[in-house]
């Protein structure tokens, strides 16, 4: 088992797209020289897009050997790749395209697929075929990164949803309660296998969310899923601004004790 959550508390967004973006290209580097590769799972949102335009804009991304990594997707909505709510397209734009990543790196989920079902499980072909992994292993992320919903949900599992519960597939279909309904997304054990964990939140709507899935430990899981987090052999770093942590016991008691 690993420890527990790490956090990095910072004033503002662009404040947690930087230090988030350091910390990116550090862990990468370090894959690359651990495995001569880095593999990340990729996330949509608004704070991911912060973080992307703060990779591309980094010092040291020019120097950083991009060929090296390759690039999946953690959650999709069923939507084709040119639709404003892609995942895929978001990321292609702020960050693929301008890295100048090659197509034959980018690993997307087929939203248009007009079987979500069979999407899911092409989907989890692919990642066993380019892991390396047959039935029941499950593969390993370098990097995977997670924003967290108001709801306490990441990637696309969503509060009192059956994907929480599956346990042998790798991607499956779920749906979303507002937005673009149908959605595809990875299920817990793969979250839990990668080697480093990041979740990327801000603002003052998601505090309660933050506060439960740290701090209250009674907090039951299809409720908040995010709870369900807990790698197996690896770690989980939660950036977050000020907004976002305001709530935390444990960052109003150190305030406390400093003004003390």
């Amino acid at each position: 088992m690993s420890g527990g959550p790490e956090l990095r508390i910072l004033d503002h967004l662009d404040e947690v797209a930087r230090e988030a973006a350091e910390f990116v290209l550090c862990a990468a580097e370090e894959s690359v020289a651990r495995s001569g590769g880095c593999r990340v799972a990729l996330s949509g949102g608004t704070t991911p897009k912060a973080l992307f335009t703060a990779l591309i804009t980094s010092p040291g991304t020019s120097k950083f050997p991009w060929s090296r990594v390759r690039f999946f997707f953690g959650d999709e909505r069923c939507v084709a790749p040119t639709h404003p709510e892609s995942n895929f397209g978001m990321a292609d734009a702020a960050l693929l395209r301008p890295l100048k990543i090659e197509a034959q790196r980018v690993f997307r989920m087929r939203g248009e697929d007009e079987q979500p079902e069979r999407a899911a499980q092409s989907y989890e072909d692919l990642l066993r075929k380019e892991f390396g992994v047959g039935v029941p292993d499950i593969p390993r992320f370098d990097l995977l990164l997670l924003g967290l919903g108001d709801d306490a949900h990441m990637a696309s599992l969503f509060p009192n949803t059956s994907a929480l519960d599956e346990r042998r597939r790798l991607v499956v279909t779920n749906q979303a309660p507002k937005g673009v309904a149908q959605r595809l997304t990875i299920t817990v054990p793969v979250i839990n296998h990668a080697r480093t964990i990041l979740f990327l939140v801000t603002g003052s709507g998601k505090a309660p969310a933050v506060r439960t899935v740290l701090e209250e430990p009674d907090a039951a899981p299809a409720r908040y899923p995010a709870r369900l987090v807990q790698p197996i052999d690896g770690r989980v770093i939660w950036f977050l601004d000020r907004a976002a942590a305001a709530t935390l016991q444990r960052l109003t008691q150190a305030d406390s004790s400093h003004e003390e």
